[in-house]
């Protein structure tokens, strides 16, 4: 079964990867820790074929909004959640299990400072669930 696994962090200073930059200064023992933490993840899931793919995403505020009410068209600048995370990037997954996925999805360093959710990622027909 697929897994989405999205990552949300703080963008007030987004750059990636994203856990190094969450507004709390890291040593470069952290850093260099934190990426060798991330790089082992990104070996092991991709040595067992679980990785399918992941990417960053750029600055939210590079992004755009749609919306369609009552026939109306609305694009605005950015994603303006209510929120002060916003999503950094994502990862799909191919294994066993949701519990696999949170298992992989609670090993990202952004979930030290930042979100990450996991959600199944249903086929055409959505049998699944």
């Amino acid at each position: 079964m697929k897994y989405l696994i999205l990552l949300h962090s703080n963008p007030t200073s987004w750059k990636h990867p994203m856990f190094l930059h969450q507004g709390t200064e890291l040593s470069q023992e952290e850093q260099d820790a934190r990426m060798a933490e991330f790089g082992a993840l990104m070996e092991e899931i991709s040595n067992s074929g679980e990785l399918v793919d992941g990417q960053p995403l750029a600055d939210p505020v590079l992004g755009k909004t749609i919306r369609t009410r009552d026939g109306e068209l609305a694009v605005t600048d950015g994603p303006f959640a209510d929120s002060k995370e916003q999503m950094a990037g994502y990862f799909v997954v191919d294994c066993d299990s949701i519990d696999r996925a949170v298992e992989i999805a609670s090993r990202f360093p952004d979930t030290r400072d930042g979100v990450a959710e996991v959600r199944p990622i249903m086929d055409q027909s959505g049998s699944e669930m």
